[in-house]
């Protein structure tokens, strides 16, 4: 029969031999590549790792994989906050090149170009079956979004098959989870607004009816209330879609977990981006962890956070899937304690420093805005490992490009797969830092910092921002808390930071304005 069809359709046969060979490579090679699951925490500071031996609080789970796996001692975020870190993170790019990437609003257009190359993007075209599950904040749309419609473009259109997200911060309106871009649970007839500019009528604020607070706003959230808690932003409608606050972190893993054990039974490669909210504000752990901490609702959010990953962790043992899995833990920017809400935080802290020995935290140009954890594992192929090679989450683009044969890569992306893999302690030469679009620059053991102007102290989260009317520059192997200032002692030094600082930025550069004037 087969004979008979090859000499009567000779053309046809040649074709669609050819197709079944094309598809069987693919297929092939698309087994040959491993899970990817990239866990990605909200706030998580440098000494809030218990692996990292720079604090006091317990992570148990995550230490299983910072002490199983490689453990970086310089990786970084780009950013010291959180949009422009997830925004260098998908795309390989430096976010001060998207002058968007900056802390979005909930109501904000996606930043990333539908035409340009992602993470899942290029893990899609290689054979992956990619999905997000958590926290978004890259705006979502083109313009004015109406949340009772499919919104586009959403996560779906810049490599996602799967998207379950919250579309900014929990501490934002809008309140509802979306899923592929339609709020989940929504019905029509009490359909959703949002503004954050002008409140609704009728509507109660934070700021206007405290007596119907649970939790109580420190500077900043004191629009909406969503359950007892006043947000950033004004809502209404959307009942039979709002969140639980306090089952956020079980609702993400139950989808995290059920992802896992679907793609296991397909055969085919997938990349699950797990952006967790813990332990950015409101702090609102599952009353199974109130308390464990004995450091208030940041500390039990951290263990909450902790439990969640062991969960996943333990579903892809029981999966299977831990020999074939390249895990990654890491943080989208540096610690901040009160960021807008009295949780004890700062008060029931203790002997904790969740920054580690670093100077500063979220939003500062000193090291504890953009250092942070950074773990990889794959049982079986990284060995246990401590690298001290200056890595950050823009490289993974290029270097999980090299993982699977791809070629499509990111700009400012660099290619450090065997760094990662544990193969090399060789990382990347510099990089450029930001933080609320302030920049500096970071190059072998040295940092330095051009002058600011603004306050050195944003008072109301207590951090250290960075700012100085002289330049600084600090040898961070000596010197990591950055307490000595060699920017005078060692011109030669300086000059040398600031030209490489300068071929970086090119015209953007914030020395050429400053010496100009």
């Amino acid at each position: 029969m087969l004979s008979w069809i090859s000499k009567s359709f000779p053309i046809a046969f040649g074709f669609f031999f050819l197709l079944a060979f094309q598809t069987a490579a693919q297929q092939k090679s698309a087994k040959g590549n491993p899970n990817i699951v990239l866990i990605y925490l909200d706030d998580l500071g440098y000494g809030d790792v218990s692996a990292y031996q720079a604090g006091t609080l317990q992570t148990p789970k995550m230490d299983v994989l910072a002490n199983g796996g490689m453990r970086f001692t310089n990786g970084y975020a780009s950013s010291a906050t959180c949009t422009p870190s997830r925004y260098a993170l998908l795309t390989g790019t430096y976010p001060w090149r998207n002058q968007n990437a900056k802390i979005l609003p909930g109501t904000a257009p996606l930043i990333i170009d539908t035409a340009q190359m992602t993470l899942p993007k290029m893990l899609k075209n290689q054979g992956y079956e990619t999905a997000v599950i958590g926290k978004w904040h890259l705006g979502l749309g083109t313009g004015i979004v109406d949340w009772n419609r499919e919104i586009s473009p959403n996560p779906n259109h810049v490599g996602f098959d799967h998207s379950h997200i919250l579309a900014a911060t929990q501490d934002r309106v809008p309140t509802v989870y979306i899923e592929n871009g339609r709020v989940v649970n929504l019905d029509p007839n009490d359909p959703i607004q949002v503004d954050y500019d002008n409140n609704f009528e009728g509507e109660p604020t934070g700021l206007e009816n405290p007596e119907l607070l649970t939790m109580k706003w420190h500077h900043g959230h004191n629009n909406s209330i969503v359950n007892g808690i006043p947000r950033i932003g004004f809502m209404k409608g959307g009942k039979s879609a709002l969140w639980s606050d306090v089952d956020m972190a079980d609702h993400f893993l139950e989808k995290g977990k059920a992802y896992i054990e679907e793609k296991s039974k397909s055969g085919k490669p997938f990349f699950l981006f797990f952006p967790m909210q813990q332990p950015h504000v409101p702090r609102t752990p599952h009353p199974r962890f109130e308390g464990k901490s004995g450091m208030g609702p940041r500390g039990d959010a951290l263990l909450e956070a902790d439990w969640v990953i062991g969960e996943l962790y333990n579903t892809l043992e029981k999966e299977g899937l831990l020999e074939n899995t390249l895990i990654v833990l890491s943080s989208d920017n540096g610690p901040v304690l009160n960021d807008g809400y009295y949780d004890d935080a700062v008060e029931k802290l203790g002997n904790h420093t969740p920054a580690g020995p670093l100077r500063g935290g979220k939003y500062s140009l000193f090291e504890a805005g953009t250092k942070v954890p950074f773990v990889t594992y794959w049982k079986g192929k990284i060995q246990p490992g401590v690298s001290d090679a200056l890595v950050t989450q823009m490289d993974l683009l290029n270097s999980l490009a090299a993982l699977v044969g791809s070629s499509e890569t990111g700009p400012d992306s660099e290619n450090l797969l065997d760094t990662f893999l544990g193969k090399s302690q060789k990382g990347r030469e510099s990089f450029i830092l930001e933080a609320t679009s302030r920049t500096a620059l970071r190059s072998g053991d040295w940092a330095m910092i051009p002058p600011y102007n603004g306050p050195a102290v944003q008072n109301q989260v207590n951090i250290e921002l960075g700012n100085s009317s002289d330049y600084q520059l600090y040898n961070l192997k000596d010197d990591p808390g950055q307490k000595n200032n060699l920017a005078q002692s060692n011109p030669e030094k300086l000059k040398e930071m600031k030209k490489k600082y300068q071929e970086i930025r090119g015209d953007n550069s914030k020395i050429e304005q400053v010496e100009l004037k």
